[in-house]
């Protein structure tokens, strides 16, 4: 078996399946060969010259050209160069709002989704005119889309860089005028070297019995990177299990001789052949989730809590003894990940998997396949106006998924008994006429997902309660009022996600009689009709967001076993009553404040004894008051936005025992004392918009593992550097550092330097 510090070992006996989670840092940094192209193209980085800059690196789909891009783009030279730096997916349907809207998010948090192209264009010319910024625009497949871009780039900007990653030679030509950058394949040495990072995480310590045959398998995997990754996940899955080293090597010789047999084919069907393999060869509790990632658009970064909450609505998971369904559908969303058939997007303070997505040719795969057994249809729209596929030959299909033309398919008026799932994925909100709204349930009556926040409602659509099967809903509705008494009825509802601009909603549903209800989210405060009455809250495991007001005994003593809580309006409500304490279960707690002037923070006993995670946000709190909050013993995530903490000087002389991420966003402190020994167990820092701050404590270096800095005045943006420089020595001396393990800084936008 694995072990996180050595080596591997196959123990003989009984064979079982253990999911090893992987370290995520370590999978998205890691790039093999092409040190000599990554130095060149930086070189062009950071070239003066006269006009807007633009590099364009071309290659087949699985090549790395987005893994060896996002490797530049995250370096440290390029973050000193480069004060803003942005990211955009472009792929197949491209979106120019999108764009437009995500090159703005770095320059402004106000919402701009109301405005028009014209605006927003202007806009980002503004933003760009005069700054040093580096895009990158990711996976562009035609001129059409590259002319459109560079039009809103200011092309008189020299301080500027752009860099296009294109699977197609015409785009690169047209891109830039030095030419496209062509990436190669890896050479036999490198494709060995990456298998061996796929399955061990390091290099020379592949047991020698399976070096020959891992060798052979590298070399005809065609020096493609996604080949490699992707047969790196099986054979690691060899290693999930405690066997004989003899039972592996039979393995990997089957795989060897599929993999001989796929060199023959042309490059490009090689990939799928050797994505085809990794499907055959998965449990079929994991073939119909993985599948699934299928009806998510191409390059859709998907949450990683949302996925696994459609997993357990469709009807994928299956409870296991001592299990819950949500930590059985966390397994398999490892264990797709350890297989490299999902990919990590981001990961949140504990390390976890907060998004994922599929390389683009496994989401291909993904389709096709579903195509094959009816899984799902896309409906879209051609160019002529008309139903792609015709509207009578989705009628075999359980599940439907919308980018365009829902109107459209609605105003047919014809029932589909087979739908089971309507998930619909526009880009910007849109809206349906009322009529078209109440024929809903009339349309799919055995429907049990309805994914639809991409659509805006006026008011709750009252037609959903006539939909009994429900498990999973997710709608949004403008300046929203009241959950209706009627949502009760979905005796089989799962999960319900409400979106809103609203702050407070009525929730007039009886929550105590809906006995499968697992999840209510929604970021306005609800205030519970305390007259209802029943005994159903015990399967609640996140309840977010009550008003203070609803935080009663007897809302504590139904949802006993609650989770993840989030309260939103006048705390001092919340913090005279006693209903945290008895929320025994309670690991995960948020906080607003929203009534002017300072509140006092309770006891500690006043916190839930196992909670692990704590947001806080707006409460303006004394600097003094973080000693409650270092006396709760498993606090491992602390989040301070938006002044939660108020005053200049935090003199820090607790210790907070359990602490792994402090994030402080937009406090007025200026000055920071803290040592190590303060947080013992600190690895990761994030300080955002605290333009006061005048330096980061270089004593926090010692534990630290990733330090992430956002819009701070030039010597706190120093004093990080301080601290990397010196995480490096250490880490040279000590000479502890595997491949792709280290410090990492981040620099974000706004930092001064």
């Amino acid at each position: 078996m694995k072990n996180r510090g050595g080596s591997f070992s196959a123990a003989a006996g009984e064979e079982s399946r253990t999911i090893i989670k992987r370290d995520p840092t370590i999978r998205r940094d890691r790039v093999v060969g092409f040190e000599d192209e990554e130095e060149k193209i930086v070189g062009f980085l950071m070239e003066q010259t006269k006009e807007l800059d633009v590099i364009s690196i071309i290659g087949m789909p699985g090549l790395g050209k987005t893994t060896l891009t996002w490797k530049i783009y995250d370096s440290d030279t390029i973050q000193r160069t480069y004060r803003i730096r942005i990211w955009v997916n472009v792929s197949q349907k491209f979106n120019k709002k999108e764009l437009l809207l995500n090159i703005l998010k770095k320059f402004t948090g106000e919402d701009m989704s109301h405005k028009g192209i014209f605006e927003l264009e202007q806009a980002v010319r503004k933003c760009l005119k005069d700054e040093k910024f580096l895009i990158v625009l990711d996976d562009v497949w035609n001129l059409d889309d590259l002319k459109t871009i560079k039009k809103v780039l200011p092309m008189g900007n020299g301080l500027g860089k752009v860099i296009i990653t294109s699977r197609f030679v015409e785009v690169g030509m047209s891109a830039s005028i030095r030419g496209p950058y062509k990436l190669r394949f890896l050479t036999k040495d490198e494709s060995w070297k990456l298998l061996q990072l796929e399955i061990f995480e390091d290099v020379g310590i592949c047991p020698p019995e399976l070096i020959t045959i891992g060798e052979q398998v590298a070399h005809n995997c065609d020096g493609l990177p996604l080949t490699i990754v992707v047969i790196g996940g099986i054979l690691m899955a060899q290693f999930l299990r405690q066997r004989p080293i003899g039972v592996i090597k039979n393995e990997w010789v089957k795989v060897s001789a599929n993999v001989i047999q796929f060199a023959k084919t042309d490059k490009k069907n090689h990939i799928t052949d050797v994505v085809g393999l990794s499907y055959d060869i998965l449990p079929d509790e994991l073939k119909e989730c993985f599948i699934y990632m299928g009806v998510f658009p191409e390059d859709h970064e998907i949450s990683a809590w949302t996925l696994t909450r459609l997993w357990i609505a469709e009807g994928f998971i299956q409870q296991k003894e001592g299990q819950s369904l949500e930590e059985t559908a966390e397994e398999y969303l490892n264990d797709l990940i350890n297989r490299n058939l999902l990919m990590v997007g981001r990961i949140n303070a504990m390390g976890e998997n907060k998004t994922c997505y599929v390389h683009d040719v496994i989401h291909f795969f993904c389709t096709t396949k579903a195509a094959e057994q009816n899984i799902f249809q896309e409906i879209k729209t051609s160019s002529q106006g008309v139903s792609l596929p015709p509207i009578p030959a989705t009628e075999k299909y359980h599940r439907l998924c919308f980018s365009s033309d829902l109107s459209r398919f609605l105003s047919e008026g014809k029932a589909y008994p087979s739908v089971r799932s309507f998930l619909s994925f526009y880009k910007d909100l849109v809206e349906l006429k009322p009529e078209y709204i109440t024929s809903i349930p009339d349309a799919f009556k055995l429907l049990r997902v309805l994914n639809s926040n991409s659509i805006r409602f006026h008011q709750f659509p009252l037609t959903v309660a006539e939909l009994c099967h429900l498990r999973y809903v997710t709608l949004y509705v403008h300046n929203l009022t009241f959950i209706p008494e009627s949502i009760s009825k979905l005796w089989n509802l799962q999960t319900l996600l409400v979106e809103t601009n609203s702050n407070t909603v009525a929730m007039n549903g009886n929550l105590w009689s809906m006995v499968r209800l697992r999840h209510l989210k929604t970021k306005a405060a609800m205030v519970l009709d305390q007259e209802q009455k029943g005994n159903a809250g015990e399967n609640i495991q996140t309840l977010s967001t009550l008003s203070p007001e609803s935080c009663t005994e007897t809302v504590a003593e139904n949802a006993r076993n609650v989770k993840e809580l989030g309260v939103r309006g006048n705390l001092d409500t919340l913090f005279d009553a006693k209903f945290l304490e008895k929320l025994l279960s309670l690991e995960k707690l948020k906080l607003v404040h929203e009534i002017s002037g300072k509140i006092s923070l309770p006891k500690t006993s006043f916190f839930p004894r196992n909670l692990k995670r704590l947001t806080l946000r707006k409460t303006s709190l004394q600097w003094s008051d973080m000693s409650t909050l270092a006396k709760i013993e498993k606090l491992e995530v602390l989040k301070l936005k938006q002044g939660a903490f108020t005053g200049i000087k935090w003199m820090v002389s607790d210790v907070f025992p359990s602490l792994q991420f402090l994030l402080m966003d937009n406090a007025d402190l200026v000055i920071w004392e803290a040592s190590a020994e303060h947080f013992p167990s600190l690895t990761c820092l994030s300080i955002k918009k605290c333009r006061r701050l005048k330096e980061i404590p270089l004593e926090l270096a010692e534990n630290l593992q990733r330090l992430d800095i956002y819009f701070l005045r030039k010597s706190a943006t120093e004093s990080a550097r301080a601290i990397q420089e010196l995480k490096k020595k250490d880490q040279e001396h000590e000479q502890k550092v595997r491949w792709g393990v280290g410090f990492q800084l981040f620099v974000g936008s706004g930092c001064e330097s």
